[in-house]
């Protein structure tokens, strides 16, 4: 058994072949990603057998989801070891596209009105990231 299989298996996800090309495609990703650039590196496979991939490792905690306004999903995998909910930062450069997760930044606590209840939230900052001319 692969280590991509392990992992996978003791995540409660079946290891069929999608799910570890997805999977080790996905880890050689250094950034974040959408499911245009996947399906750029897995051209051959099905776009529907990506997306339900993706939603499936989302669902088990190996990614989580990004609204970066950019008007396309970003992904990014989840590197605690806890899997809980994901309360850092993310960076989305205005110049190159990218959206970066800051992981050591954590989404400053809020206080809600009374009655108000989070289900979820996300906290973008947009701007240039290093790599990128400033305007």
């Amino acid at each position: 058994m692969t280590a991509t299989e392990t992992y996978l298996q003791q995540h409660q996800i079946k290891p069929t072949a999608v799910r570890i090309l997805v999977w080790e495609a996905i880890n050689k990703i250094d950034t974040t990603f959408s499911l245009k650039d996947l399906e750029d590196i897995l051209y051959y496979m099905d776009k529907s057998s990506i997306f339900r991939t993706l939603k499936l490792f989302n669902e088990h905690k190996l990614l989580h989801e990004i609204d970066d306004g950019t008007q396309s999903v970003k992904y990014c995998v989840c590197h605690s070891e806890d899997k809980a909910p994901h309360g850092h930062v993310h960076f989305c450069c205005l110049s190159c596209g990218k959206t970066y997760c800051l992981q050591d930044i954590e989404i400053p606590q809020v206080q809600l009105p009374e009655g108000f209840v989070a289900t979820d939230y996300e906290y973008v900052i947009k701007g240039y990231c290093s790599k990128s001319k400033k305007p």
